[in-house]
């Protein structure tokens, strides 16, 4: 019992470690970096697991049990896992250099060439000897030649690619043909080589791709964000612009004229002064109101644009929403609930699915927002986070719940009271 207890709870400290670790770390990178980082996970263990089916397992049964075959395996399963470690050592950079971050710094593929020619050498030699069985020898090949072509192909155009890997084929067959004049062995060790040349172009290159085109568009999306935010300042300049213009140019003219009334001593221009006090307080009204429009939240906007936000980023979005005949201050509140709490599930959550919901129950309209994703949604203040939104669902008598629901999921609820006749209208 005591020695299942400690295993129990290593288990749910390690558990504990991960959780917080993927809610610190894995929660901050964007969607293009996550995929970024499994693609270069998945591509650091893809060499581990070639190596060892395709070389490291078969060797124990694949040679002859004389000395030298042993010494001769050992050498390659050594050699096996020094070509695993220098080929992760140059994932990243080898990456980078295909998508344009960086120069592949010179001599890069120079130690992993290197050891190659080691191994394939190493196999040349057991073939002559005759010290592996047929078959083993095309295996050894081609798991020694995978890892090296997988980032090769990264860092040189295709073109040349193709004809210095034809070139090496070439001669590998011919080193193995000499040693071995077993025909059925020369046909499997050519195709295996051509097939592993073909695979690591097809697969090392789609994969870099993909991340190519997952990052050209997460660019676009941020290019697309600046210039909505560019035309939004736009917009909210011609309007100032719009409102000041006329009134600031009004307010010129009839400051110099009474300027000048003033000066012939004539009464006329106390009437002027009053009539630029009068344009100057209806300038400073429709500033407010331009600031305030500015500064509201449409509730029916804000909905659509987080359904739209969120369908874009690969998130499944159900809106269910009654908003005809709410008061403007509590679709503005609301309309902010609404735009913090996507903004939270795209920050903060790795949800797959989020609902919108909201209803006008028993004189209280409620908005409901959940996601199965992480909650990781920081309580802020001032004008962002829920403390932000508790102060604006405050100021027209409103609450706001957040937590934990079932099934993993997080929870939003936001209720705001409505008067007698807005229940009235909306039933």
């Amino acid at each position: 019992m005591g020695a299942a207890a400690l295993r129990n709870g290593g288990d749910a400290r390690m558990l504990g470690r991960v959780r917080r670790w993927r809610q610190r770390h894995w929660g901050e990178l964007s969607k293009a970096e996550r995929v970024e980082l499994f693609s270069v996970l998945t591509w650091y263990g893809t060499v581990w697991f070639i190596m060892a089916c395709w070389v490291l397992l078969p060797l124990p049964t694949g040679l002859a049990h004389r000395p030298v075959a042993i010494v001769l395996g050992a050498l390659l399963a050594l050699v096996a896992i020094v070509q695993c470690v220098l080929a992760n050592r140059l994932t990243r950079p080898a990456l980078d250099h295909y998508l344009g971050r960086t120069e592949l710094p010179a001599g890069a593929h120079r130690a992993p060439a290197v050891v190659l020619g080691l191994a394939l050498a190493l196999i040349v030699a057991l073939t002559g000897l005759d010290a592996a069985t047929p078959m083993t020898v095309p295996f050894l090949i081609a798991g020694y030649v995978l890892p090296f072509a997988l980032l090769y192909g990264l860092t040189v155009p295709v073109p040349v690619f193709l004809r210095r890997s034809a070139v090496c084929a070439v001669l590998l067959t011919t080193a193995v043909g000499l040693a071995d004049h077993d025909g059925a062995g020369l046909v499997a060790t050519a195709m295996m080589t051509a097939f592993q040349t073909v695979f690591a172009l097809l697969a090392g290159r789609c994969g870099a791709w993909t991340l190519a085109v997952l990052w050209e568009a997460e660019r676009a999306r941020e290019v697309e964000s600046r210039l909505a935010v560019a035309e939004e300042r736009l917009r909210f300049g011609r309007d100032l612009h719009d409102v000041l213009g006329r009134n600031l140019s009004v307010i010129s003219l009839k400051s110099e004229l009474a300027v000048q009334l003033a000066r012939r001593g004539r009464p006329e221009a106390v009437e002027q002064m009053i009539e630029v006090q009068r344009i100057a307080q209806e300038s400073q009204r429709e500033v407010r109101d331009v600031v305030r429009g500015y500064r509201e939240a449409d509730l029916g906007v804000e909905l659509a644009g987080a359904q739209g936000v969120l369908t874009a980023a690969g998130i499944d979005c159900e809106v269910s929403a009654e908003t005809a005949g709410l008061p403007a201050d509590v679709q503005s509140a609301l309309g902010w609930v609404v735009r913090e709490a996507t903004t939270n599930v795209l920050r903060h959550g790795d949800a797959g699915r989020c609902t919108l919901r909201l209803r006008i129950q028993e004189g209280r309209v409620v908005l409901a927002v959940e996601n199965d994703g992480l909650p990781g949604t920081p309580d802020g203040g001032g004008g962002s986070g829920l403390a932000g939104l508790r102060e604006r669902l405050a100021a027209v008598g409103g609450t706001l719940e957040a937590g934990a629901a079932t099934g993993g999921r997080f929870r939003v609820v936001a209720e705001v009271p409505l008067g007698e006749k807005v229940s009235e209208v909306t039933s």
